[in-house]
């Protein structure tokens, strides 16, 4: 079965194509610039052992764009399927699925009405991934469209994990509440922690920390999140590239009397903060440890936020969990910065963690590592994660049903 995988932002939309035979990737790629002016565009399209290819094209809608995606998937010269035929079912990224969606499903009217409903809690992606959803049904009206949710992983979490102490009339009027995110990631990655270690994931504890230029941290016991680091929206948790992470309420207000308004405060806290807004470098964190090496004190700052945060986490996961057996690191950062996962795990000794620091400073960037030093009590790796993969085997769970109906 060939499964076909969207990922559609706002002026973008990310592909890949699986054969679920092998979950090999046929294909992959992304249309860029969607609709930005009547002219732009452009497509970037990669096959296992050929050139990539690149091509500036006009890409005026995402109709437009899924089309461009499905004829370079069936070119002669650059495509993998010799027709669209070929392609059983359609998976979506959806980041939000509300307090209703609590698993992946089959997309129908009443997902689709709800997804809708559902967008002034989710302004960013919604309105998106419902584009790229409608532009895939409309040139593949015959086969499942599947939609993966990653809050949905969190459906788990007990009120007291999700719920906020602010006026309960505010969750039932307006779903105000921790939902999480990342969690199709958290999911992968969680479930090869537990391979790894060769025990059932009902039996571990686990804590997975998705680091990069959005992150966030997840607490999961007997295979179910227990709490999680993002909230009402992705800003919570931790500092992240451009978010603030968790800061007092009473600052934005505080801000509104210095004569902000909500929407300037909205943009700084989500556009202007985090490493960028307190290096004053870049939101990447390349460049600010680069900073960091030439003596910048801010950058050096900007780093260890991101540090001290996310072993704030760690050790707040491990008391609510009574313990931890697996901490997994993963995404941009944690696969590849060998700095932060160091200053994160390297001081964790009285939980019993300890890192092999020399693997750690010499592992292979985006390669799965164990880093446990002897004598740790818990295993710590570094696993990098493919929510791609994790839609896929959903869509093709849901495809199976669907044939046998």
């Amino acid at each position: 079965m060939k499964i076909l995988v969207v990922n559609a932002g706002s002026s973008s939309l990310k592909y890949q194509l699986f054969d679920m035979t092998d979950h090999s990737v046929l294909a992959k790629g992304i249309c860029e610039k969607i609709g930005i002016t009547p002219t732009s565009g452009s497509i970037t399209h990669k096959r296992p052992g050929a050139e990539n290819y690149t091509k500036e094209t006009p890409v005026q809608d995402h109709i437009s764009a899924i089309n461009l995606v499905l004829n370079t998937l069936t070119d002669p010269e650059l495509g993998v399927i010799g027709d669209v035929s070929e392609i059983a079912a359609v998976g979506h990224r959806f980041v939000h699925g509300g307090t209703k969606i609590k698993e992946s499903g089959i997309l129908n009217d009443d997902m689709i009405a709800y997804i809708e409903s559902i967008i002034p809690i989710n302004p960013l992606h919604g309105p998106a991934s419902l584009k790229g959803y409608r532009a895939c049904l409309q040139a593949m009206p015959n086969v499942p469209h599947v939609g993966v949710f990653d809050s949905a992983f969190y459906a788990t979490m007990p009120e007291a994990s999700y719920m906020y102490a602010v006026p309960y009339e505010w969750y039932e009027k307006y779903s105000i509440r921790r939902y999480g995110f990342h969690g199709t990631s958290h999911r992968y990655v969680s479930a090869e922690a537990a391979k790894l270690v060769g025990k059932p994931i009902e039996e571990l504890k686990i804590i997975t920390c998705h680091i990069g230029s959005g992150s966030s941290i997840t607490a999961i016991k007997n295979g179910v999140a227990v709490d999680t680091s993002m909230g009402f929206t992705p800003q919570d948790g931790l500092p992240m590239g451009t978010r603030c992470g968790p800061i007092d309420p009473s600052i934005v207000t505080f801000m509104i009397r210095q004569g902000l308004s909500a929407d300037e405060i909205d943009n700084i806290l989500n556009k202007k903060s985090g490493l960028i807004g307190v290096s004053g470098v870049s939101s990447d964190a390349r460049e600010v440890w680069a900073a960091v090496d030439q003596g910048n004190n801010r950058a050096k700052l900007a780093m260890d936020l991101v540090i001290h945060n996310a072993r704030k986490l760690i050790g707040s996961y491990v008391a609510e969990m009574n313990g931890v057996d697996v901490i997994v690191f993963t995404a941009g950062l944690g696969e590849n910065d060998k700095l932060v996962r160091q200053g994160i795990a390297s001081n964790l000794e009285a939980l019993g963690v300890k890192i092999n620091e020399e693997v750690n400073m010499n592992a292979p960037r985006g390669s799965l590592v164990d880093l446990t030093a002897e004598g740790s009590k818990v295993k710590v790796y570094v696993i990098p994660t493919d929510e791609e993969l994790m839609i896929a085997k959903d869509t093709e769970r849901l495809a199976v049903e669907y044939y046998k109906k």
